[in-house]
């Protein structure tokens, strides 16, 4: 494997830092999911919000992961659906720039955006309208945008629309290409349980789920048999377990990563996208599966050290100069 095509909600984050979470309870949004809304409400919940430190960003779960592997060396494109506006224009320019190749499509809706707030302990609870994102359909999924890719990596978060997600994987897999999958959020992968069974069990190669979706996803308590019951349906089965890390199976092989400690949890925002950046990452460079989750780790702890999922040059070059010991086997968790 050593090209990779994510496909996702071309969204742009608007990160709000809140000093409670009282505006979670005021519009009963569980904390720590993500929640699809219209865009009246959104609008009511960036009112609630108003006056409080927020910052700007490219985001969507598929797109973050991209943009990662892309600072990792990794080839990688990205497919989406953005508004005919300035926003989508930006969209596509920040994917170019950093060397991902934009596979966008232009809708009649605006460019989508995902509120993103964030607790005083770090976690980050998601509102999202998606707007010309959920324009992304089936019919435009052509086998020829994957080729010269081996991997497409798919959003769990586009399951909102069953036939696009998969025809997406269905498609690549008639190329040749092996399918990914990150589950997304609890309750999205509650709401939408047995399609996901079935996605899993006839197309996917590789899942990475979070505890909490893990359980959700197989109905197994135990990580561990929740890692065994996805192995079951995927080759390759990633289940994160929080601060204990995340167990890894594949084939008979079945490894415990531990995390990387972050100099200060700041915010949980894309720490899942970057942990599967870090471990794709791996993958592309045909490294063991403790290698691929000890990246993961290390990019994973990097990002929730800040705000957002864009962190500066020197951030970049502490996770190179990790990932390079890494890859000589000198630090590995």
């Amino acid at each position: 494997m050593k090209r990779v095509i994510g496909i996702g909600n071309a969204l742009t984050d608007m990160l709000v830092n809140l000093k409670s979470d009282s505006v979670l309870g005021r519009f009963n949004l569980p904390k720590g999911s993500m929640s699809l809304v219209d865009t009246h409400l959104q609008t009511e919940i960036s009112k609630s919000v108003a006056g409080l430190p927020y910052s700007l960003s490219l985001g969507g779960s598929a797109g973050n992961t991209i943009r990662a592997m892309a600072r990792l060396g990794c080839s990688v494109g990205f497919i989406g659906k953005v508004g005919d506006d300035t926003t989508g224009d930006f969209f596509v320019q920040a994917l170019e720039n950093l060397a991902v190749e934009p596979v966008i499509f232009r809708g009649r809706e605006r460019s989508g955006k995902c509120v993103s707030l964030i607790s005083p302990d770090g976690e980050r609870t998601m509102v999202t309208h998606l707007g010309a994102a959920l324009e992304l359909c089936a019919g435009e999924i052509d086998p020829t945008i994957f080729r010269g890719y081996d991997c497409l990596y798919v959003e769990g978060y586009l399951v909102q629309n069953h036939e696009l997600i998969r025809s997406a994987a269905r498609t690549a897999q008639e190329c040749g290409l092996k399918v990914a999958i990150d589950l997304a959020s609890f309750n999205i992968v509650d709401e939408n349980r047995d399609f996901l069974r079935e996605l899993v069990r006839d197309y996917v190669d590789i899942v990475f789920a979070n505890e909490d979706e893990a359980k959700t996803f197989t109905g197994e308590q135990e990580p561990l048999n929740a890692l065994q019951a996805i192995s079951k349906m995927a080759s390759l089965a990633v289940v994160k377990i929080g601060i204990k890390g995340a167990l890894i199976k594949q084939g008979d092989e079945v490894v415990h990563v531990g995390i990387m400690a972050a100099a200060k949890r700041v915010d949980t925002t894309g720490a899942g996208d970057f942990y599967a950046a870090g471990f794709m990452a791996g993958l592309c460079d045909r490294l063991s599966l403790r290698q691929c989750g000890t990246i993961g780790a290390i990019t994973a702890g990097k990002v929730i050290e800040v705000v957002g999922t864009t962190f500066g040059e020197e951030a970049w070059q502490d996770i190179f100069r990790l990932v390079n010991k890494v890859k000589n086997e000198k630090y590995l968790f």
